[in-house]
């Protein structure tokens, strides 16, 4: 089975790309953020949940499950609070703990006050 999930946002017809891709029983989630409002201000934690709420929610779109999310990587702009971005991270994945990356990068691509992007790759049952 192969077959993209496409999520609206304009960046991905801009980028040419998927929310997430799946080839067999793998599914790759692209970097994701929460969506911000203009006016909105969300802390690092609530990003956080956000954004893997909706990369979780891709995964599913795709046939998955969040028991299947092997691996994530998070990405913190400067000034995002790690711990925070931590603790939503337990919080979603307590009941599995798939292997983790998480980092600072110089600054991420979007929206003002954008401090947080995820990825995750998963396994769908066949």
């Amino acid at each position: 089975m192969s077959d993209r999930f496409i999520e609206g946002n304009p960046l991905e017809e801009v980028g040419g790309y998927a929310r997430a891709a799946r080839e067999g029983s793998r599914i790759a989630v692209s970097g994701t953020t929460a969506n911000l409002t203009p006016d909105e201000v969300l802390d690092t934690y609530a990003q956080t949940a956000q954004a893997l709420g909706r990369a979780v929610q891709a995964v599913q779109q795709l046939g998955g499950g969040v028991d299947g999310v092997l691996r994530t990587r998070v990405y913190l702009a400067p000034g995002a609070d790690w711990q925070g971005a931590a603790r939503a991270h337990g919080e979603v994945f307590a009941g599995q703990r798939p292997a983790n990356t998480m980092l600072f990068v110089s600054g991420l691509v979007g929206d003002d006050g954008v401090l947080v992007e995820v990825e995750l790759d998963a396994e769908a049952s066949a």
